[in-house]
């Protein structure tokens, strides 16, 4: 899974800025990802604004709050899931999506499989 996190609003870097992707880069790359045939799933997030973070305490107490975790500079903006042989290939995957310019990321983690 590519989980893809932008640099979030306060980010004050210029050159990060000025290298933002732009949609036609994210339409080129998620082309690219579903003819090579490794698309298996994928959407962008709705706008931060719309977050609800629920959190249970040890009493079981639950508490709801607007957003996400208050203190992270950088926000998750999407994914996609993409079925690769390996972890290089998903690395080289990861380097070519939009999401890990202009000051963004983009964290490669394997999807755990249980047995039913």
């Amino acid at each position: 899974m590519l989980l893809i996190y932008s640099a979030g609003t306060d980010a004050a870097d210029t050159a990060a800025a000025a290298d933002a992707p732009s949609f036609e880069d994210w339409m080129i790359y998620d082309k690219a990802v579903k003819d090579a045939g490794i698309w298996v799933s994928g959407d962008a997030l709705a706008d931060l604004t719309t977050a609800t973070t629920v959190r249970v305490g040890p009493a079981g107490e639950r508490t709801v709050t607007d957003g996400p975790f208050a203190e992270t500079r950088e926000i998750l903006g999407g994914y996609y899931v993409i079925d690769v042989p390996d972890l290089d290939v998903a690395l080289d995957w990861a380097a070519r999506c939009p999401g890990s310019r202009g000051g963004g990321s983009v964290t490669v983690r394997p999807v755990a499989e249980f047995e039913a």
